[in-house]
């Protein structure tokens, strides 16, 4: 195993900043929307780092031991994918004595933070490209970009230098620059020396370089070798799992075939779904993936087309029944709904949180997450899958230990035991 020995470990909580909560021991400069809006591509709802460190204790006691963060770096958008500085917070989030305090919160709480790290493309406001909009042809930036005319058309035209799908907002870096290469190296290593303890990279397939993310690995693990190093690959992943690069990829294989098991109008047979469960988990390769079953790119459980609470219960079951680390999207475990992008990014119901937790999913992911922290064969053992006369089953084994999870999907509704 090439990945960090904790991860195997690992139960993920992913937050997404803007919509966590908006605490008012920090105060920002600006105007943003109601607490309980609905979400658009734009509005700013004003969520902080101070509300993330306000919320550590409940984010503890769910049993998660780590963190993953949408990104927090200076930016004017409302995801933060846009940035405009690396090295700096965002002003609407917080300070960097903000983030200290909360990263070492976090880790007297034994709970470990990853960043999300967009190094394929930056934003209009980046102080580097704003130079090539002032100086055109005469910027000494002119080589960090895929420059193809001039003047530049970033806001009107169409956009005639490279961008992440054709948005002009999104200006693609040329990572063959050896200047870009080193301000992005050095950005991996300014926050990885702060104390966070790994990355989740956001399209790194899109900087088709072996090379780039060779040396992105051989930068972060000098700091600190225990970092984990996760790519967003949506497909066969492979190529980066050679131990070279990344020590995982957030498993949307295992995701897409839940999903069209459980959830989809036309579902799968048990048999190929067995079968892409089996290719979403190949033996021996070392590395430990981030198993999930949602995240801000997708619509939420409840809002799935076909969805019941046993069929969540069940994708539940299965993704903590998964070799790897596990993944929760934020507001889960308390019955949020969304559908797709931006819906599926609503701020989290505080005021009511103590209906929100007598609903049936919060004590159930909460058993979950208990039940595989104090099963070291659910974390360690090895895995099989097998279709049966009504049903699948899924078994984990370690020694003589043994823990399965069978499933009869005979009747209208699947339903599962654990033994």
């Amino acid at each position: 195993m090439f990945a960090p020995a904790w991860t195997k470990d690992a139960v993920f909580y992913q937050i997404f900043p803007d919509r966590f909560y908006r605490s008012p021991r920090y105060q920002a400069v600006g105007r943003f929307v109601p607490w309980d809006s609905r979400p658009t591509r734009e509005n700013m709802f004003g969520g902080n780092l101070a509300g993330i460190e306000d919320h550590l204790d409940y984010i503890a006691g769910l049993g998660v031991n780590a963190i993953y963060l949408c990104p927090i770096f200076k930016s004017n958008s409302n995801h933060r994918y846009h940035t405009v500085d690396y090295f700096e917070i965002d002003p609407v989030l917080g300070t960097l004595k903000d983030f200290d305090r909360l990263v070492k919160k976090a880790h007297r709480l034994g709970l470990r933070i990853i960043l999300d790290g967009v190094f394929n493309h930056c934003s209009r406001g980046f102080f580097q490209f704003n130079s090539l909009l002032e100086l055109g042809e005469n910027s000494p930036y002119v080589d960090w970009f895929h420059v193809k005319g001039w003047p530049l058309n970033a806001y009107s035209g169409k956009p005639n230098y490279e961008c992440w799908w054709n948005y002009p907002a999104l200006p693609k870096f040329n990572t063959g620059c050896p200047d870009v290469r080193e301000y992005l190296f050095s950005v991996a290593e300014y926050w990885t020396r702060r104390g966070i303890d790994g990355w989740r990279l956001d399209v790194p397939n899109e900087i088709d370089d072996d090379s780039f993310w060779q040396e992105f690995r051989r930068r972060v693990k000098a700091i600190n070798p225990e970092a984990y190093i996760v790519g967003e690959i949506w497909d066969e992943p492979s190529r980066w799992l050679q131990g070279d690069q990344f020590d995982g990829v957030m498993n949307y294989i295992f995701r897409k075939a839940v999903m069209k098991f459980l959830f989809d109008e036309n579902p799968i047979s048990v048999q190929e779904f067995c079968d892409r469960v089996r290719a979403a988990f190949p033996e021996g390769r070392g590395d430990i993936p981030m198993n999930l079953l949602g995240s801000h790119d997708t619509t939420r459980l409840l809002s799935q087309p076909c969805v019941s609470l046993e069929r969540i219960k069940l994708a539940y079951a299965l993704l903590f029944f998964m070799p790897g680390a596990s993944c929760i999207y934020y507001g889960e475990e308390l019955s949020m709904k969304g559908g797709k992008d931006p819906d599926c990014r609503r701020s989290v119901p505080w005021d009511e949180l103590e209906n929100r937790k007598s609903q049936p999913l919060y004590e159930f992911i909460c058993n979950l997450v208990k039940m595989r922290r104090e099963n070291q064969v659910l974390r360690d053992g090895s895995l099989s899958i097998a279709s049966t006369a009504d049903g699948f089953t899924v078994t984990r084994t370690q020694g003589k230990k043994t823990v399965t999870l069978s499933v009869t999907t005979s009747g209208t509704e699947p339903f599962f035991e654990i033994k």
